[in-house]
């Protein structure tokens, strides 16, 4: 045995090793950063690794075997040992892995001294920013049960005004309204959305007098820090919303930079209308859009000066565009109207920069200008999982994927229960070759709403990118929007080579409206049908179809990535290509 050793180390056979095995850890460190750089898949690494260490037995083998000489490579047996060089190879090999260790060594010291404090900051930012809230949706204790639109309003008045702490981090309406009408104790509320503390409450209203009543609850033990009630009439709403604020403030012993943030007080009517206005539009229909739209005006007519009530209009046409309500031009001009004298009356209004940005990035492609909007909002709200969540948004459009997905994972945090952020946070990941990701994230969206349209056929795109295309017919079918379901049928069977399959869908397809222009881009894309993929993206340009969002790594579109009909539409959707 110890002859073996002897020769072993003779013929340089742990200096190889040792070698090789440094080599390779810095390989698969630099392959780590470079792939997602090259937008390469994440199977590229896993084939770099399989590939180093199947080379490992090889090294071995060769440094056993054979023997570097001044005449080039000997098989071992065949060098005489009075001319065998090993020891000077070896010296050789030592100063080899000496280097090698010092880049490993500075590698690591460049990761964990110089990146990972970043990403511990992005930690604490993110995950474990401390004191957290969650606003559970007031109850409404009003005998007229249609005044539930007044404590919803007020709920969500007092999330946003919470979210404006930087030092406070506060969980967003859609999560925490996901909860509204359940059966759930404080401590499971908390837990679910991972917050220290709950703010809840009760109004009862009953013409121009309100009782409204509020308790600051530490979740852990589901005690209450603080409690109180107020009995004053509707135009005191806005002190009240001051006074919880400051209590929420000191009972959490918050040290703010600043003062505590105020609600502008506005007449009480128009007030009223402005939540009623909100509530109707989270029905999303056309009726109940143009309801809302006749509450703000009256609020407005009322108010003229009421700058939340003209930030909400302009919310409202940027919504009226999502249901073909107008043109999107069109509506594009009156959100950008209304949302301006919103903060020409108030410049601190987050939804009238959100509204700004929303519209730079989808219809008039500012995307400079978009990033200017979302900054500012993020200035006045720091914790907003909305602004944070478009902010991916955007910077997906534009194809800065990496940091979509730092931003998109930060709005789950904040809104774990929001589509919109998941989704954000799929897109990103896929384009950025992260399928694995991807595809829960997409599932993730499927979990809070399984009735959701589009991510089932995303899905389908991740499996089809791969290669898996029985896989991805398989999600097609689960598909319950018949847009996607028939791009995908004209995708997958044509992959399949089930070539009658995929024209009877792409006819299907074709007799939908027009507003499925850029879906049956990607399916002419696919099948190598390039004339008419750039007659439909011309359709979709015209009518700013939200599709083309996607266009910058949609891998469905490789087959005309390299036409230059492709490269003047980018240039007119302001984008840079992505090779």
């Amino acid at each position: 045995m110890t002859g073996l050793y002897h020769e072993l180390k003779r013929r340089n056979v742990f200096r190889v090793a040792i070698a090789y095995v440094v080599l390779a850890w810095i390989i698969l460190q630099v392959g780590e950063v470079l792939a997602p750089a090259l937008h390469l898949p994440e199977w590229v690494n896993s084939l770099l690794a399989f590939f180093l260490i199947l080379g490992f037995p090889l090294a071995i083998f060769f440094a056993w075997a054979f023997e570097l000489t001044p005449e080039g490579l000997k098989k071992e047996k065949d060098v005489d040992r009075s001319e065998s060089i090993t020891h000077v190879t070896g010296r050789k090999l030592d100063f080899i892995i000496i280097a090698l260790l010092v880049a490993a060594l500075g590698w690591f010291a460049w990761q964990h001294w110089v990146v990972e404090p970043g990403h511990e900051s992005e930690v604490v930012t993110t995950e474990s920013r401390s004191p957290t809230i969650a606003v559970m949706p007031f109850l409404n204790m009003s005998s007229d049960t249609e005044q539930e639109y007044f404590s919803d309003g007020l709920s969500e008045e007092l999330l946003n005004l919470l979210a404006k702490i930087p030092e406070l981090q506060v969980t967003s309406r859609s999560s925490s309204f996901a909860f509204k009408g359940k059966d759930v104790t404080v401590p499971e509320f908390a837990a679910a959305l991972n917050v220290a503390h709950v703010l809840e409450g009760s109004v009862r209203k009953s013409g121009n007098m309100i009782r409204v009543t509020a308790q600051l609850i530490d979740a852990e033990n589901d005690k209450h820090l603080w409690s109180e009630t107020w009995d004053r009439s509707l135009d005191d709403i806005f002190a009240i919303q001051d006074e919880i604020a400051s209590a929420v403030v000191d009972e959490l012993r918050i040290k703010l930079l600043g003062d505590v943030p105020h609600v502008p007080e506005v007449s009480a009517d128009a007030y009223a209308m402005v939540l009623q206005a909100r509530h109707l539009a989270r029905e999303r229909t056309r009726e109940a859009y143009s309801d809302a739209e006749k509450l703000l005006k009256r609020a407005l007519d009322i108010d003229p000066r009421y700058a939340q009530a003209w930030a909400d209009l302009g919310r409202l046409y940027a919504l009226q565009a999502n249901l073909d309500i107008g043109t999107v031009l069109g509506l594009a001009e009156q959100t950008r109207e209304a949302s301006e004298k919103a903060l020409a009356l108030d410049p601190n209004n987050v939804t009238a920069y959100l509204n700004l940005a929303d519209t730079e990035a989808s219809v008039t492609y500012d995307f400079e200008q978009a990033m200017r909007h979302v900054d500012r909002a993020l200035e006045i709200s720091p914790g907003n999982a909305e602004a944070i969540s478009l902010k991916a948004g955007v910077q997906f459009i534009i194809g800065n994927f990496r940091d979509g997905i730092k931003n998109a994972r930060e709005a789950t945090v904040l809104d774990p229960l929001d589509t919109y952020a998941w989704m954000n946070l799929a897109y990103n990941a896929f384009y950025a070759g992260q399928y694995d990701t991807a595809i829960e994230a997409f599932e993730t969206v499927i979990l809070l709403n399984p009735e959701i349209s589009g991510a089932h056929w995303y899905i389908a795109m991740v499996l089809l990118t791969q290669g898996h295309f029985e896989a991805a017919l398989e999600r097609v079918r689960m598909e319950n929007l018949d847009g996607f379901q028939y791009t995908g049928l004209a995708t997958t069977q044509y992959s399949l080579g089930n070539d009658e399959a995929s024209d009877e869908a792409l006819a299907m397809l074709n007799e939908l409206s027009v507003d499925w222009a850029y879906q049956r881009v990607q399916a002419y894309a696919w099948r190598g049908e390039i004339d008419k993929a750039f007659e439909w993206m011309e359709t979709a340009y015209e009518i700013r179809d939200q599709g083309l969002n996607l266009i910058l790594g949609d891998p469905l579109l490789d087959s005309i990535r390299d036409d230059p009909r492709f490269d003047a539409m980018l240039e007119r959707l302001n984008r840079d290509p992505v090779r």
